[in-house]
């Protein structure tokens, strides 16, 4: 089923338990996403709820004609949700200074993550301990729409009824949107390494897609933090262009290849200071971590993962070089890559894209058997 703007439709069923709207409601289509199946209907009454179609609302197509628009009487509307968006950010600020702030209790992060969860899985019990207007609450409507109603709108003694539900609703609507959108924005900002605010999602591991981007780790890189949670100590932004035996394999910008061989050598040096402290000699300990983790190194523009003494073969060697449009595929089909979750990673290297942009798959690469060392 698909939808129009100016479609009919009259509604069925919503999971919105905020809503004054009830079945047999009537309202006029505005847009309609049927990827993420979000319809946006011009309520009669005023409301403008979107459904989510695939979270369980419905509606059903009716025939006819809905009420001519009043464009004078919308300007009105628009000015009282924009003064509840304007009020739901701020409410939404203070609610983050006691969750997410200095008076917050706990682990902020873990909260953070909670919330956030909630808020784009749209989980009744979450989106209950965020800011949210009072729909029922009459006694502010009068002097909400003196302060914020344009000086050239109806007097609200001349208002109908509907009228005035009406602009009580769209301060909520926009209350209530803002509101969400303001938490969701403070809860990426304490998850995000660098203090990131914008939607992330198209990078979490279930959206990534060949020809997408994502944030990229080795399966071996968990650790624990000093309290005890497995995190990524750094994850590698770059744009998937194949996957072998549920791995990953992905092509990145120069600093972001930079990065993964500077992570590289911080793992020898790591596993050079753990065999020190194991009383292993001086002499053998170069040996040894060549044995166990190859070396790599920029030589120009090319990647040398030396990986002789790792595979007991003089001849395991890897030249990695930059394909035409300065992309590295950095131990593709060799290392287990995997898609991580950037509130996973305590550092991201490289710049995560907007949700629209996408990075080109490296068509200049060569796809072949890079031998190496896995870190371990």
């Amino acid at each position: 089923m698909t939808y129009r703007p100016t479609d009919r439709v009259a509604l069925e069923h919503t999971t919105d338990s905020h809503t004054l709207l009830r079945p047999g409601d009537e309202g006029t289509v505005r847009r309609y996403d049927p990827q993420t199946q979000v319809l946006d209907v011009a309520w009669d009454n005023g409301s403008r709820l979107s459904l989510l179609l695939g979270e369980g609302d419905r509606v059903r197509s009716i025939a006819g004609p809905g009420p001519g628009p009043d464009r004078e009487w919308e300007r009105v509307l628009d000015a009282l949700r924009s003064a509840g968006e304007t009020a739901g950010r701020e409410a939404a600020n203070q609610w983050a200074q006691h969750i997410l702030g200095g008076q917050a209790r706990g682990d902020a992060a873990a909260t953070a993550r909670q919330v956030l969860t909630g808020i784009e899985n749209i989980d009744p019990p979450i989106l209950d301990g965020l800011p949210t207007a009072d729909r029922y609450l009459l006694a502010d409507d009068a002097d909400r729409y003196a302060d914020v109603a344009p000086p050239d709108a109806p007097a609200w003694e001349r208002l109908t009824a509907r009228q005035c539900d009406q602009t009580r609703w769209a301060w909520c609507d926009g209350y209530d949107a803002a509101a969400h959108a303001e938490a969701a924005r403070r809860c990426r900002m304490v998850l995000h390494p660098d203090g990131d605010d914008r939607d992330l999602r198209h990078v979490y591991p279930d959206r990534v897609r060949v020809g997408g981007p994502g944030v990229f780790a080795g399966d071996w890189a968990w650790a624990p933090n000093d309290a005890g949670d497995l995190r990524v100590p750094v994850g590698f932004v770059g744009t998937l262009i194949d996957t072998w035996n549920g791995w990953a394999v992905f092509c990145c910008a120069r600093d972001v290849a930079e990065a993964i061989v500077a992570d590289q050598q911080q793992h020898r040096d790591r596993f050079r200071r753990h065999l020190a402290a194991e009383g292993i000699p001086e002499a053998d300990l170069d040996r040894r971590v060549d044995e166990s983790l190859g070396r790599m190194w920029f030589d120009g523009d090319v990647i040398v993962v030396d990986g002789t003494r790792v595979q007991d073969d003089p001849d395991a060697i890897d030249h990695i070089p930059a394909t035409f449009d300065g992309q590295y595929v950095v131990m593709g089909w060799c290392w287990t890559w995997i898609a991580v979750h950037p509130y996973d990673c305590d550092r991201i290297a490289g710049t995560i894209p907007d949700p629209p942009a996408t990075a080109s798959s490296p068509s200049g690469s060569s796809r072949g058997h890079h031998p190496g060392p896995k870190p371990t």
